[in-house]
């Protein structure tokens, strides 16, 4: 599913208009970006939890050269499935 088959989706089952849902799904994940970004969690209960989790400096090797490379710490987004979003998923299969 991509971004305009999910608007579509949103529409239909809220009966509001296409180009509402596309507002309301563009600030949701704007505001879940922008709150990521700043450090903070954002947690929806039953859905999952949107962090920004630290990754540690690590050894990794250049596919080209072969040589060995350190890879830098950094901060990455990081989505954990809530425990209802997993049963869902699991009863679908």
């Amino acid at each position: 599913m991509n971004k305009e088959e999910l608007v579509d989706m949103i529409a239909a089952k809220t009966r509001i208009t296409k180009k509402e849902a596309g507002y309301i799904l563009n600030a949701l994940t704007e505001t879940i970006m922008d709150t990521v970004a700043s450090g903070e969690k954002v947690v929806l209960v039953g859905f999952g939890t949107f962090e920004p989790r630290d990754r540690k400096e690590r050894k990794g090797m250049n596919p080209q050269t072969k040589q060995p490379i350190t890879i830098p710490a950094t901060t990455v987004p990081a989505f954990s499935a809530g425990k209802v979003f997993k049963e869902k998923v699991v009863e679908s299969l």
